[in-house]
């Protein structure tokens, strides 16, 4: 018969292996907090001994023993405990041994034949463990991997032999003294002391996996980082990567705050490509929530040359983007400010002729009125852009042409649901918009105009669910809507390119900025198809068009929207259960020719990961594209078995019959160790960026951090 005996005194030694951080505030020490002892047999012998016996398990808080004997000399304040012993708290730490002498509090104490296990992964393996203060753990003669280990004799695929491993629970640090590490048991590398961290720690200086690098313009490099921990908030990584023909020194800092954060990334650079010239690149990053549900945002890009980007491979970017933004999102509000600079990487553009620092502010507000009914909107809105070059504009080109607008518009909507089961929506607003324009020689410095418009838009949304239990939707749209812009004539910079899709088919003004309104009288038609079969698949479409009274000649070729029969807009997806989806949006013309298309599908089944995109855009000179574009890009990945991935990637131009971009990469992952290698090659060259080639290689033990490695795969021993 078991027996439960309740000790909150004599058992205060399941503290022997609590993690830094354990004791919060408001929560008991694990001595303090009572223990339960269970056992076959327990009973207190005439010399004073207290002695539990078979199947023997005590918990305290989340720790848990177990053991086959424990004997409690009062004498001596001793205990006697006879293994096999475990000892578990939280799936943490793990300690195995065959016997134990402990004292009282067991906070120092002896375990022979013990082992060590973090988070089921990291194991250290001695011929003796002693207990320390309750602080300190030390092991003699140990075996330290994150290997599964089998019984054959066969060593680990690596493991660190040191002549002794001290454990500081409240650092969450082990220290290694006379460690080898070995690959199959051969000696690779020697250490007379090393530190490395406790798994369970999150956070601690340190060095972080290095990596081989070699392309075409750098040769063969090796970046090798290291991380330091500036308190709880704050952290620095600095990697020196160096190479034949590069020294450069990269650096990450990271800081949170009770109401935001900040991230600043860089890199200084001396190398062979610029020779006598220092070249690098800081990105910074950073949100902050302020008072009045205000909040601050920022993202700054610079680079020292067009090229570096491409040469360290950093993200791939054409063009830089900075940019500070304010704001306030509430219920019936929202105000949104922005200061944005532009910088451009690429030779077809003029840094001088680019709108580089543009300011804007947007703020609306929404009513409902009882007396009419419906929903009002106030929309006030600023922008303004500069060009550096003061080269004066003309009609045909903006050259140094600055501009500035300000527009204000008062909008009322409606809907009903009429008897029929049909939606009746009436829209009525106008919009007052003036206008500075700057270094022109055509158009007026100061003008402005005003552009009344109305909108009655039908639709008679529908369901059915059919014999098999698929439910469909169908929905037949149409609306009739007028506007007249009255005033000046407008430079019109910010909607040179127009898209045409489902997002604008219903619009007044398809224009993507306020400089350029629609003029006139124009009908839009089209339906919605969805259908979800009960199977899993489903499937939804979309058809439409506009007519005008009046063509719009602003509107270029390939945008479908130019004559007074817009191209007809075809949109649609098809899903088969979250494993395949294909996607695809075009522009059929009325020759029966596609003016704009594109095409992504996905698939993922198993261990495939497939993804790609394809994209045709046809000639037109008013976008700058005196020749077709038809480009294809994939990416997919594919796991060849439990501990190996292959991935690959790559852009192809049809067009021109070339590949862009391609890439190839390998990896091998269990619970011990990762492998990845990488090779990646741009085929484009540019006046200051050549092809390049670049090889990546990196390798890892596993178990030293936070959950790192396989837990999908774990190699399992093979019994003859």
């Amino acid at each position: 018969m078991r027996r439960a005996l309740l000790l909150s005194v004599v058992l205060p030694w399941l503290v022997i292996a609590p993690p830094a951080g354990a004791q919060q505030e408001n929560t008991p020490p694990a001595a303090q907090q009572p223990a339960i002892l269970v056992a076959d047999q327990l009973f207190i012998t005439p010399e004073r001994q207290l002695i539990a016996k078979g199947n023997v398990e005590a918990f305290q808080g989340d720790i848990r023993l177990q053991a086959q004997r424990i004997t409690f000399e009062e004498s001596s304040g001793t205990l006697q405990i006879e293994g096999p012993i475990r000892i578990d708290q939280s799936g943490d730490v793990t300690i195995l041994a065959n016997a134990a002498e402990l004292d009282r509090s067991l906070r120092d104490g002896l375990l022979t034949g013990a082992r060590m296990v973090f988070r089921q992964q990291l194991q250290l393996a001695s011929l003796q463990m002693t207990r320390v203060g309750g602080r300190y753990t030390q092991l003699y003669k140990t075996s330290v991997t994150s290997c599964h280990v089998c019984e054959d004799g066969k060593p680990p695929l690596w493991q660190i032999r040191a002549e002794r491993v001290i454990h500081d629970q409240v650092e969450q640090q082990l220290y290694f003294e006379n460690a080898q590490v070995r690959v199959l048991d051969v000696p690779v590398f020697y250490f007379p002391a090393v530190r490395l961290p406790d798994p369970n720690l999150k956070r601690t200086s340190g060095f972080l996996v290095p990596s081989i690098r070699t392309t075409s313009n750098l040769g063969t490099g090796v970046k090798i980082p290291y991380f330091f921990t500036l308190g709880e908030s704050r952290d620095l990584t600095l990697s020196p990567y160096l190479s034949s023909s590069t020294r450069t020194l990269d650096a990450r800092y990271r800081q949170a705050f009770r109401h935001g954060s900040i991230e600043l990334e860089g890199a200084y650079t001396r190398d062979d490509l610029q020779p006598n010239e220092g070249r690098g690149y800081l990105f910074a990053t950073g949100q902050f929530d302020l008072q009045q549900d205000f909040q601050l945002e920022f993202d700054l890009k610079t680079v020292s040359d067009d090229a570096y980007i491409a040469d360290y491979s950093l993200p791939d970017l054409d063009r830089l983007r900075s940019e500070v933004t304010l704001t306030q999102a509430r219920r019936d509000s929202l105000l949104h400010a922005a200061l944005i600079n532009f910088k451009t990487l690429r030779d077809t553009e003029d840094q001088d002729l680019i709108p580089s620092s543009i300011g804007e502010i947007y703020y609306q507000k929404r009513y409902f009125p009882t007396s009419i009914g419906g929903e009002t909107r106030l929309t006030l809105e600023a922008h303004g852009h500069n060009r550096t070059s003061d080269t004066e504009g003309s009609l045909t080109a903006p050259n140094g042409r600055d501009h500035g607008r300000v527009s204000a518009d008062l909008d009322w909507r409606r809907s009903w649901r009429l008897a029929s089961g049909m939606e009746l929506e009436w829209e009525l607003g106008s919009a007052i918009d003036g206008f500075t324009t700057y270094d022109d020689s055509y158009y007026s410095e100061h003008s402005s105009r005003i552009t009344p418009r109305s909108a009655l838009t039908l639709r008679l949304p529908m369901s059915k669910t059919d014999a098999s239990g698929a439910v469909q939707f169908f929905e037949p749209i149409v609306q009739l809507g007028w506007s007249n812009v009255i005033g000046d004539s407008v430079a019109r910079d910010e909607s040179n390119y127009v898209e045409f899709d489902q997002g604008n088919l219903l619009s007044l003004s398809r224009f993507p900025a306020l400089d350029a309104r629609e003029d006139g009288l124009t009908l839009a038609y089209g339906f919605n198809w969805a259908r979800y079969a009960s199977s899993g698949w489903q499937a939804y479409a979309t058809v439409g068009q506009v007519i005008r009274q009046d063509a719009d000649t602003r509107f270029t070729k390939s945008s479908g929207l130019g004559d007074t029969t817009s191209d007809l807009l075809l949109a649609g997806q098809l899903k088969f259960n979250d494993s395949i989806a294909l996607t695809a949006r075009g522009l059929l013309n009325d020759s029966v020719n596609f003016s704009k298309a594109e095409v992504r599908g996905d698939w993922y089944h198993d261990a495939l990961a497939l993804s790609g995109s394809y994209l045709w855009l046809g000639t037109d000179t008013a976008e700058n594209r005196t020749t077709e574009t038809s480009e294809i890009w994939v990416d997919g990945s594919y796991e060849v078995s439990p501990s190996w991935k292959a991935s690959a990637n790559l852009r192809y131009d049809i067009s021109d019959s070339r590949a862009t971009r391609a890439g190839i990469g390998l990896a091998y992952s269990n619970e011990c160790m990762t492998v990845d290698l990488s090779v990646n090659r741009r085929y484009t060259s540019t006046t200051s960026v050549d092809p390049s080639t670049d090889f990546g290689f990196s390798i890892s033990m596993n178990g030293f951090s936070v959950n790192n490695g396989s837990k999908q795969y774990r190699r399992s021993c093979r019994h003859s």
